[in-house]
C-alpha cells in the first residue's frame, strides 16, 4: 500500500471510474441513482487524493 506506483495507479483508475460512469449516466446506459453518482463523485475525489500521495512519495523517494 506504501508503494508510489500503486497508489498512482489507484488513483488512475478511481479518476477514470469517476469520468466514465457519469459519462454511461448521461447517454443512459446506466440508471442515474444516489449510490452510483456518490460512488462515482467519492471515486473522484479519492483518486485525486490517492494521486497526489503517490506523486509527493516518488518525488520524496526521488530527492
Amino acid at each position: 500500500m506504501r508503494s508510489p506506483r500503486f497508489l498512482l495507479g489507484l488513483g488512475l483508475f478511481l479518476m477514470l471510474l469517476g469520468i466514465i460512469l457519469p459519462f454511461l449516466m448521461v447517454i443512459h446506459v446506466l440508471e442515474s441513482t444516489f449510490f452510483l453518482n456518490f460512488f462515482s463523485w467519492a471515486g473522484s475525489v479519492i483518486g485525486l487524493a490517492l494521486g497526489m500521495i503517490g506523486v509527493s512519495l516518488t518525488t520524496k523517494r526521488n530527492k
